[in-house]
């Protein structure tokens, strides 16, 4: 069990990153506005399911293996954002409305939002940056079982996420409670959601390995 002092830390430069939107936050954010709150607030467990499948995966020294190789990192770059953009490209050309009548979108079911939210983030290279460059700092093998260190930090990093990604979705059901009721919003939403997603596959496609930036 790493020290108090570690583990305040931790809590301190972990919330500072994440008050910080990033790739996950626009997506949650993108969701809430479009489909409410209660869609944003199931993306963010989705996205979190993501991030324990790589605090997982740091455990198991998995994403040593990944930073390590060009390949196995420039796959993972690509996915995510192809994903990304299939999901952008989507909802520009799909179906637009529900019924012609009321103009309402498209409705996802809250299922397929949970699975999208997760796969998003279990592609997103930027998750699998923090958990090789980021949280190593805080590990200190005096104390012994690494394993478990990296296990306890990654479980406490997606407690914080869930949190402050939690705030993100309610603020944002907010505010797309009163766009929804906006005749001009529904009628670009689905490309102003899509452009979104669009945009976020591009920065991840442009995402670099940490070694990179010692070059």
């Amino acid at each position: 069990m790493p020290d108090a002092s570690t583990i305040l830390a931790f809590i301190t430069a972990a919330l500072i990153l994440l008050i910080i939107p990033g790739p996950a936050v626009l997506y949650i954010i993108t969701r809430s506005t479009e489909q409410g709150t209660k869609a944003g607030l199931i993306s963010v467990c989705g996205i979190q399911a993501g991030t324990l499948v790589h605090a997982i995966a740091a455990s198991l020294g998995v994403s040593a293996i990944l930073m390590a190789s060009a390949m196995a990192f420039a796959l993972l770059k690509y996915a995510g954002a192809a994903y990304l953009i299939y999901l952008g490209c989507k909802k520009i050309f799909g179906p637009k409305t529900a019924a012609k009548e009321n103009h309402k979108p498209v409705q996802q079911s809250m299922p397929a939002i949970f699975w999208q939210g997760m796969v998003v983030n279990v592609l997103n290279p930027k998750c699998a940056l923090f958990f090789f460059a980021f949280l190593p700092q805080f590990i200190k093998p005096a104390q012994g079982n690494v394993t478990g260190q990296v296990l306890f930090f990654g479980l406490l990093f997606t407690m914080l996420a869930f949190m402050t990604d939690g705030f993100y979705a309610l603020a944002a059901g907010r505010l797309g409670k009163y766009l929804r009721s906006n005749t001009y919003y529904l009628k670009l939403e689905a490309y102003i959601s899509g452009m979104i997603y669009i945009f976020l596959g591009v920065l991840t496609f442009m995402m670099q390995p940490a070694s990179s930036s010692k070059k």
